[in-house]
């Protein structure tokens, strides 16, 4: 989200600039480029935030874009554009000025607020949507939420790496993270999660070993007590087999996010024991029976964590801190 602001700041950054540089060589003075400028205007930023808008109440980073409102809200910024192009061809010379210095404080707007915006979610806070039930009752789907993106550090812009951090990660911090997928072909949980943002609650630590066996999760050989936020279903449960692959082979799957191709539903109740890797966390959803996360796909490599959940702000009955 942030990178689509900034880029948008960037885009209305140079359309004031060349707006300038053509209205003081009087190349707007004539009526066909001066109306055409203008509704160029108009179909760029408009179309720019209805993208940004459409992404925002959509599931999230990697989720696709609701063509269907996108080309029914781009109808109307083409209707209207072509009433503005009518109305500048017929304006007065003084009115033209005064529609180009309205034009030029809109987009002095909306790059100031978009470069301030980006920064503040490059380095601070970001909001993300819920987009699934693997939180529950934790966090509900649709749920609106800001994400801490300072407590574990800053992320440079446009890369993965980390510096100054004022927090490490701790056992039972909510993590919002990038699917750990190197390419769309890469398939988990059904299909593609590439690209995507994902919740989940940080269980193992690097290093630790993890299994989980009758449903029942062991850190380093320790049977964890079972927590509130914990939700399981009265399913039918898996039962422990024989084991198929030697333990390297069973952590080198996991690792490489190949592991659920093989063992399926099964690595819900019986899974492991692997072994954390440096740099990398062991994540579950708190709806335990409804979650495609590390038991499936393998771990979360530290670059990818995006921030820790924060804050629900939206629906209104749901405001709260979130522990």
């Amino acid at each position: 989200m942030e990178q689509r602001l900034f880029i948008v700041a960037c885009i209305m950054y140079v359309f004031a600039y060349v707006t300038r540089k053509l209205n003081k060589k009087y190349a707007l003075a004539t009526v066909s480029w001066f109306a055409g400028w203008h509704v160029c205007y108009l179909l760029l930023i408009l179309h720019c935030a209805l993208y940004l808008l459409l992404f925002v109440t959509g599931g999230g980073a990697g989720e696709p874009l609701n063509w269907k409102k996108f080309i029914i809200g781009s109808l109307l910024i083409d209707g209207y554009a072509v009433y503005e192009y009518i109305k500048a061809k017929r304006a007065p010379k003084n009115k033209k000025e005064e529609i180009i210095a309205d034009d030029l404080d809109w987009s002095n707007t909306v790059y100031f607020a978009g470069f301030v915006a980006s920064i503040v979610m490059f380095f601070l806070i970001q909001a993300f949507k819920i987009p699934s039930a693997s939180m529950q009752d934790t966090l509900l789907e649709g749920d609106h939420l800001f994400v801490n993106k300072a407590v574990y550090g800053f992320r440079l812009p446009f890369t993965k790496k980390w510096f100054s951090s004022y927090k490490s990660i701790q056992r039972g911090d909510i993590i919002i993270f990038e699917f750990p997928a190197e390419s769309k072909e890469q398939k988990n949980c059904g299909g593609s999660q590439y690209k995507r943002d994902f919740v989940k609650r940080v269980i193992g630590l690097p290093g630790d070993k993890v299994e989980i066996k009758d449903s029942q999760v062991y850190i380093n050989d320790e049977l964890q007590p079972r927590q509130d936020y914990e939700k399981y279903e009265p399913v039918v449960r898996f039962q422990k087999t024989s084991d198929i692959f030697v333990p390297q082979n069973y952590q080198q799957l996991w690792e490489e996010h190949k592991l659920d191709s093989y063992m399926g539903l099964v690595l819900r109740d019986q899974f492991g024991p692997v072994t954390v890797p440096e740099d990398a966390y062991f994540a579950l959803g708190d709806n335990r029976d409804n979650s495609c996360d590390s038991r499936f796909w393998g771990p979360v490599p530290r670059q990818n964590i995006k921030g820790k959940a924060w804050f629900i702000h939206w629906p209104l009955k749901r405001i709260r801190l979130i522990k």
